[in-house]
């Protein structure tokens, strides 16, 4: 870190409201872990914000000091982008508040939150918006990256529902974006990823949801995954928006309703939500189910909070973490023989496949109404390595990286910025495509220093 003198950081700690974690103090290790175990970096400051003053007070700091910046949320990128060395870590994952407005359909919802968090206040009055799978996730990173889940086939990706957001630029302004005000920083937001300033707040729109939804898995045997995954990508290219389904390759987790014997063997899961009427969608399941044979199912109405945390025993904090994904608007007979041999070959027993299923009103969207442009995928696939110890980093990243090449003939183009790694940068203007020019011009307006450069970076020349 450049020279701070100590008497220049006591004063930054009697301006916030939040607090200022130095290297030798109790809670810092703590602060600076984030949930992928591999990134291990060590900020010279943590600045714990509690208000949008405490941001623009750390951006002013930051900046009279020439300090580099990473911004928390919830820490869950997979690129770790959350924490730096020798800089200034802006820690929001205290600034959890989320208002509901009932009656306008609409929830204000601080950066610190998880999508537990922004679920909970919401499910109250029987509402939800599309967010990711995991309710650990932090709902800013997602938003900024983009953001689907099990909703986005029927409401859109998360940034088809954000209405307006704060936001805290690299002058220490704080700014007012929406589709009415500042409408250019609002289109770079919406998918941009953190290149543009800190979102102190976001307004989004809510829908109808829950509380009970139609939901759960189908396990079928590993043998049977050619059939079951050719099915699917039929399937799954004229079945309603009410229904979504999203398919995991993996070893089996010792669920309840399986097999004590099918435990730890390569399976093939369905996971699903209905969101329409429960006829339609137990005809809809029957459809599913018939594609072979399953080990065990567990099927049945349950409450939609449950079901955004089904899959967090699985996700969970501290263990290694390495991705890669490709965008694809079908699913090939090559793509489903890729899965198929890599799903024998997982080098850890958390390791796995998966086929996020999109598509839907997500492609209804213009390419260019917003920075996330990927309009016409329809299935993002993302390998996920996961493990425990570094002796196995280079077999699991390995394993990851052949997949991901195998299948680079057959994905559609573009990518989703969530899902890139820290070593991803030179893929960033290939995730964004036709737009990726207009957040170049955005970037040198409203960042033209390159302030804010721990992110998936849009350089500004």
């Amino acid at each position: 870190m450049k020279s701070v003198e100590t008497s220049e950081i006591n004063a930054f700690r009697q301006r916030l409201a939040g607090q200022v974690l130095l290297p030798e103090e109790g809670s810092y290790e703590e602060a600076r872990q984030i949930w992928n175990a591999m990134i291990d970096r060590k900020p010279a400051l943590i600045a714990q914000c509690m208000t949008a003053e405490d941001v623009l007070r750390c951006v002013e700091f930051a900046s009279s000091h020439q300090l580099l910046v990473s911004i928390r949320g919830g820490g869950h990128n997979i690129a770790g982008y959350a924490v730096c060395d020798d800089g200034l870590m802006i820690d929001l994952s205290l600034m959890k508040g989320v208002r509901v407005d009932p009656d306008q359909q609409r929830a204000w919802v601080e950066p610190g939150c998880t999508l537990a968090d922004f679920d909970a206040a919401a499910q109250v009055h029987g509402l939800a918006t599309p967010l990711g799978i995991n309710s650990t996730t932090g709902v800013a990173g997602l938003t900024l990256g983009g953001g689907f889940g099990w909703l986005s086939r029927k409401y859109g990706m998360t940034i088809d529902n954000l209405v307006s957001a704060e936001v805290v630029t690299a002058d220490g302004r704080l700014w007012h974006a929406s589709e009415a005000e500042n409408h250019d920083l609002f289109w770079g937001l919406r998918g941009g990823g953190g290149n543009f300033g800190i979102v102190t707040s976001f307004e989004f729109e809510l829908h109808p949801v829950g509380p009970d939804v139609l939901c759960g898995l189908l396990v079928f045997p590993f043998d049977q995954a050619k059939a079951v995954l050719t099915q699917f990508a039929r399937f799954s290219q004229t079945m309603p928006d009410d229904l979504n389904v999203w398919v995991v390759a993996r070893k089996a987790p010792p669920l309840p309703f399986l097999p004590e014997n099918v435990h730890g063997e390569e399976v093939v899961v369905l996971a699903l939500v209905h969101l329409g009427d429960a006829s339609e969608g137990e005809a809809l399941i029957a459809q599913l189910r018939s594609f072979g044979t399953p080990h065990g199912e567990h099927i049945g109405l349950q409450p939609y909070i449950a079901w955004q945390q089904t899959f967090d025993p699985l996700l969970g904090k501290g263990a290694r973490n390495y991705w890669k994904s490709h965008n694809f608007q079908q699913l090939s007979d090559e793509a489903i023989d890729a899965i198929i041999a890599y799903a024998t070959r997982l080098p850890s027993p958390q390791c796995e496949i998966f086929i996020g299923t999109i598509g839907g009103q997500t492609c209804r969207v213009a390419p260019e109404a917003m920075a996330y442009a990927s309009r016409a995928t329809n299935y993002v696939i993302n390998v996920h390595g996961r493990w425990e110890s570094d002796d196995q980093d280079e077999s699991c990243i390995a394993w990851a990286r052949e997949f991901f090449e195998q299948t680079k003939p057959f994905a559609s183009g573009g990518a989703y910025i969530n899902f890139l790694t820290q070593e991803e940068g030179d893929r960033v203007a290939f995730a964004y495509g036709a737009t990726y020019a207009r957040l170049v011009e955005l970037k040198r307006k409203y960042d033209p220093g390159n302030f804010f450069r721990m992110n998936q970076n849009i350089a500004p020349s």
